[in-house]
């Protein structure tokens, strides 16, 4: 398709107006073309060309869903091992929030509930009156392998690219608690944060979760203002994001702004009914389950991934090639790592490393040879240190598609 200029079109609608619903109108002054069929466009849906200008900064995410936005990592792109911030996933519930450098200069974290002294704390204080740390810890959204879920589980149909493993710079969420002073009455954390609810309406939010205080004091949950050395993305949390590695990603707020502390459960959105749940007990497929029989998810499962090669890989029937990828256990650490180019017939130990701290994913590798011409595949399966292995289908269902661990396998073809 040619343009006027014989230049792509240039889009100039403001990230505001992108993220919070212009109408047809704007998309065709943004896009510099009419949009014949927009009278079919639905309310809310943002054209394709401009969602994707929504992820500035990030580089080859496949959009799964554009209000709220939400884009995964094609695996390959997962092979650093430390997650870069162009590379790192985009998980929304409501609608980005658009900051101004006064906005961010005047950010402040509130502390209050059961707490003794109740804080306000600015961006500088929490660098400047708290120990700095720096962790590499993963994030993987509960939905992470919905995609491969049967029956089909309503939700973004993540595959396997939810997850990431960032340098995460900040403060531990203890010594702030610490610093507030946890009462006897103290069981729960609410977090609430900036983005706005896909309504727009200023009195609801678009998630607020929370985590039992054994979670908030572990000293790798964080209240991180930085990410790799750099500012946050704005789409991952810029100025501030809580990061509970190895829960469900719901659990690291995002663009930070309160901390309640309570003397129950957490009922915040998306805390309760089914939202990040799932049943108290196994149930067939397509069950119907009641909001009493869900539990809330607290760990991750083990799980694995083959960043190199890519699937579809040629290789010299005889010839060695490598295999890598990552490893990761949710409040555990990854005990082994195998291998197999039988479908499962047997497997082949890979080499596999230590985390550089607690909730940092594990690199491993493997040199496998494929024996004659035809096609194979390479299936990669993690097992935790409590013995809980990967397995080769679905582990089970549940209702939202959660906590999906099945084994990530590529094709290869023998030459």
């Amino acid at each position: 398709m040619s343009h006027p200029s014989g230049d792509q079109p240039q889009h100039n609608l403001s990230r505001r107006a992108l993220f919070t619903g212009a109408g047809t109108a704007a998309f065709a002054a943004a896009l510099g073309l009419p949009i014949p069929f927009a009278r079919f466009l639905p309310e809310g849906v943002i054209p394709v060309a401009l969602a994707q200008d929504g992820l500035s900064g990030k580089e080859g995410l496949t959009i799964l869903g554009d209000r709220p936005l939400n884009a995964e990592t094609p695996v390959h792109l997962l092979d650093e091992n430390v997650t870069s911030a162009a590379h790192m996933f985009v998980r929304n519930n409501g609608l980005t929030p658009s900051l101004t450098d006064e906005d961010i200069a005047n950010w402040t974290l509130s502390i209050d509930g059961e707490v003794e002294r109740p804080l306000t704390l600015s961006l500088d204080d929490l660098r400047g009156d708290f120990q700095q740390v720096a962790l590499q810890l993963q994030i993987e959204c509960g939905g992470n392998g919905r995609k491969f879920i049967t029956p089909a589980a309503r939700g973004n149909q993540w595959s396997f690219g939810a997850v990431s493993c960032a340098e995460w710079t900040g403060v531990r969420l203890s010594d702030v608690l610490s610093r507030a002073g946890l009462k006897r009455s103290a069981v729960y954390t609410g977090h609430y944060s900036a983005d706005l609810h896909l309504s727009g309406d200023p009195e609801k939010h678009a998630i607020s979760r929370g985590v039992p205080i054994a979670k908030a004091m572990e000293p790798h949950t964080i209240i991180a203002h930085a990410m790799n050395g750099d500012d946050i993305p704005l789409l991952n949390g810029h100025p501030l994001r809580l990061i509970a590695p190895g829960w469900p990603g719901s659990c690291s707020q995002k663009w930070l702004t309160r901390i309640a502390v309570l003397d129950h459960e957490h009922d915040g959105e998306k805390m309760t009914g089914q939202s990040y749940r799932i049943p108290k007990t196994p149930v067939a497929p397509g069950t119907e389950v009641a909001d009493a029989d869900m539990k809330i998810i607290e760990s991750m499962p083990v799980k694995s991934i083959i960043t190199a090669p890519q699937t579809g890989h040629r290789v010299q029937a005889g010839d060695v090639f490598e295999v890598h990828g990552h490893a990761w256990a949710g409040d555990n650490d990854v005990a082994a790592m195998d291998v197999s180019i039988d479908f499962g017939a047997t497997w082949a130990r890979a080499d596999l490393t230590r985390p550089v701290n607690r909730y940092a994913w594990q690199h491993w590798r493997a040199d496998l040879t494929l024996p004659q011409h035809g096609y194979y595949e390479v299936w990669a399966r993690a097992t935790d240190n409590d013995g809980r292995m990967q397995p080769a289908t679905q582990p089970g269902w549940n209702p939202r598609g959660y906590l999906n661990n099945l084994m990530h396998r590529i094709a290869v073809f023998a030459l």
